[in-house]
């Protein structure tokens, strides 16, 4: 009886430390509520993003579930090779902070679309934001239903119910207080990921299985064969996560926080060389679990089982809760960056289809949504309506990642090169890019669905790497021959660009670019 009433105490302990974290959560949607006074705020902090705030956001932003119980559970089935997802990520953190972070920062816009739209002066990039709208969205709804499952386990509730409360509290936190409230809440999570994983976890798995020495005597010395996963697990991870973290809003967004270019390259640098040090101690945690445990079913396990049955009372409630936080950072980063996306590039452009045929002057472009109407009373709004629509989705879809892979496939092999292209070379042009993209695009989709239908397995074409390879071959062939072909950029356009880059124009008195019948023009931002 007192053996049972322990336990209990315990598994009440455990929750109480979750449900003090949901609750912190909240606080800091109120707080962030306070430093929110302008569209700018909300969207990207004011950026005014120092290196503390600034590496401990990108690190949380891009460390989710899938790094955080995927990695662990990675580690328990391939030994120290497990790491490779995450290391990743990690690089693909260090390749956008190095080369193209202080770039970025100091063309002081707020999607991904915009770059593409001031760099080409092109109408044909802007269906870029459509995609990169699917991709955030469907990244929010898989965070979503990852967390919710940390709540079955401790809570007992039902998938829907589990789903709808962690979703809620992501959605009100998100959607008070903007980017100010995630990166609060994003620092706060950054604190507990580091301490349950590195401080906690990591020592008390290590010491159960007896070190290093203890894993090999049990495990086999093949455990420790840092390609054991295999080398085609390792390409295709570089390939979708280090190739997708170059270009994807949720990343790019928390790059337009930072104060500098100088915190966006080197606060982005230490962010990276964090992920690849959490990728190894993931690993680690799942080599020693392989010991203590040895029969864990499934690897999505491996972490909460750990976190139940080694770890001392109490400690392994701030464990899960590094893994909820690792979640709902995700979570939160993706939701903001869909809002963005969707008030910013999507409406406007779906706006402009209506308006087309009269010769009429189309603005591809706007550096201040503030001046388009994107005050902070309509964002919330936006952030509300999405955040609601994800969780339908992780809700309802079975399958959300699948549709998540299709979205990542998409964004990659038709994205990729149009974005980095307009990064790094002068001669692309917005024809070359259009087309590019729908190449891209087309031929990924295309080799998906070539394989999915000549698959035993339904969704090998889904999963498969080759659409990635293929689409994104396509659209680098096609990006450099149709540039070459054609006329270059007009001289206007690749002028503000370079003023941007430069740094030359301020956040709010920038000009826009806009395509006409005539060509490409630099007019004043209209107010």
């Amino acid at each position: 009886m007192c053996n049972i009433d322990w336990v209990g105490t315990m598994e009440y302990l455990n929750a109480a430390i979750v449900v003090v974290y949901l609750v912190a959560m909240l606080g800091f949607g109120w707080w962030g509520k306070s430093r929110t006074r302008n569209a700018s705020d909300y969207l990207v902090a004011g950026r005014r993003l120092g290196p503390l705030l600034y590496t401990g956001t990108m690190a949380a932003v891009v460390l989710g579930g899938a790094s955080t119980v995927g990695g662990v559970g990675l580690g328990y089935t391939y030994g120290i090779s497990g790491m490779w997802l995450v290391v990743a990520i990690g690089v693909g953190v260090l390749l956008l902070s190095l080369l193209f972070a202080p770039s970025i920062q100091r063309l002081k816009i707020y999607t991904v679309s915009q770059m593409l739209s001031l760099r080409y002066g092109s109408e044909a990039t802007k269906v870029s934001g459509i995609v990169m709208l699917a991709y955030t969205l469907m990244l929010c709804a898989t965070s979503t239903g990852a967390y919710a499952t940390i709540f079955v386990v401790l809570f007992g509730w039902d998938r829907a119910l589990s789903i709808a409360i962690g979703g809620i509290i992501v959605v009100i936190y998100s959607a008070v207080g903007g980017m100010w409230s995630i990166t609060l809440a994003d620092m706060a999570q950054f604190v507990i990921k580091t301490i349950g994983v590195f401080a906690l976890m990591l020592p008390f798995a290590l010491s159960s299985a007896g070190g290093f020495e203890g894993i090999s005597e049990r495990a086999g010395a093949e455990f420790f064969d840092i390609t054991g996963i295999g080398a085609q697990s390792i390409l295709t991870y570089f390939v979708v996560y280090t190739l997708g973290l170059l270009i994807g809003q949720d990343i790019w967004q928390r790059v337009f926080t930072s104060r500098t270019p100088e915190v966006a390259r080197w606060g982005g640098a230490t962010a990276g060389i964090y992920c690849i040090l959490y990728g190894v101690a993931g690993a680690l945690i799942g080599m020693s679990a392989s010991v203590i445990l040895p029969n864990i079913e499934s690897q999505d396990d491996v972490y909460a089982d750990i976190a139940l049955n080694v770890l001392p009372i109490g400690i392994g409630g701030l464990v899960l809760a590094a893994a909820v936080a690792a979640m709902m950072s995700t979570a939160s980063g993706a939701l903001i960056a869909a809002a963005t996306v969707a008030r910013t590039d999507v409406l406007p452009y779906v706006r402009s289809w209506s308006r087309r045929g009269g010769g009429t002057t189309v603005t591809t472009h706007r550096a201040a949504p503030e001046a388009g109407g994107h005050d902070v009373g309509s964002s919330r709004w936006w952030v509300f309506g999405l955040g609601v629509t994800a969780i339908l989705l992780a809700v309802v879809v079975q399958d959300v990642v699948a549709a998540l892979t299709i979205a990542y496939d998409i964004l990659v092999g038709g994205l990729l090169v149009a974005i980095i292209g307009g990064l790094v070379w002068k001669r692309g042009n917005g024809l070359g890019a259009g087309v590019s993209m729908a190449v891209g695009t087309v031929v990924t989709l295309g080799t998906m669905t070539f394989l999915e239908v000549n698959a035993e397995n339904q969704y090998d074409g889904i999963y498969a790497n080759e659409p990635i390879y293929f689409g994104l071959l396509a659209s680098a062939a096609v990006y450099i021959i149709v540039s070459l072909a054609s006329r270059r950029t007009d001289p206007a356009v690749m002028a503000a660009w370079e003023d941007r880059v430069a740094g030359n124009v301020p956040d709010d008195d920038a000009p826009a670019v806009e395509a006409s019948a005539g060509g490409a023009s630099v007019l004043p931002e209209r107010r």
